[in-house]
């Protein structure tokens, strides 16, 4: 059983994952390998020089497996809540979490059959989005959606942000009170 399983190893899953991680969260993040990001040149990612998709997004997952974040290859087939868990089936094999976090990009197809609410997306060529509030919450119980999946600008920067403060939310959730995350220059 994982504190936290994030479905999506781009900006937004690996940047929940780095955080829900550090924060001491046992995090298992499922990637299919299919995060636009890898199409991508990047020149307007704050901190970072121009940099491909590909070695964005693997940075990102390097960042959280630094942490303890464990990652598999797989596609997530299916999701259901169950009573304290959330279970999440791959094609080879079933997890538990408490929480789940979708970083699925522009996919809405996992949460939908799961039966999360779904909304017109806002974006150009952006179908659907999951609905989600504010801090990431969809309408499903211990379901969480981040970064293009549940409406945000497809900018890096943007999904990246918005993967960590739902994961900040996340932890929050998990301990009982706000979660910070401030470190600070080693001397």
């Amino acid at each position: 059983m994982y504190d936290v399983i994030v479905i999506g190893a781009g900006p937004s899953g690996a940047s929940a994952a780095l955080f829900t991680a550090k924060a001491g969260k046992k995090t298992l993040v499922i990637d299919s390998d299919q995060s636009i990001t890898k199409r991508a040149w990047i020149e307007n990612h704050y901190g970072a020089p121009a940099v491909s998709g590909p070695d964005l997004v693997e940075t990102g997952k390097q960042q959280a497996a630094r942490f303890g974040a464990e990652f598999i290859a797989a596609k997530a087939t299916g999701l259901t809540v169950d009573g304290a868990a959330v279970k999440v089936a791959t094609e080879d094999a079933a997890y538990e979490a408490s929480q789940v976090i979708l970083a699925t990009g522009l996919s809405v197809e996992l949460a939908e059959a799961a039966g999360a609410a779904v909304v017109p997306g806002t974006e150009p060529r952006v179908k659907s989005v999951i609905q989600a509030d504010s801090a990431g919450k969809t309408s499903l119980e211990r379901v969480w959606a981040a970064g293009g999946c549940a409406g945000v600008s497809l900018h890096t920067i943007i999904t990246a942000g918005d993967g960590a403060k739902v994961a900040v939310n996340v932890v929050s959730e998990l301990n009982g009170e706000r979660y910070v995350d401030h470190d600070v220059l080693k001397k």
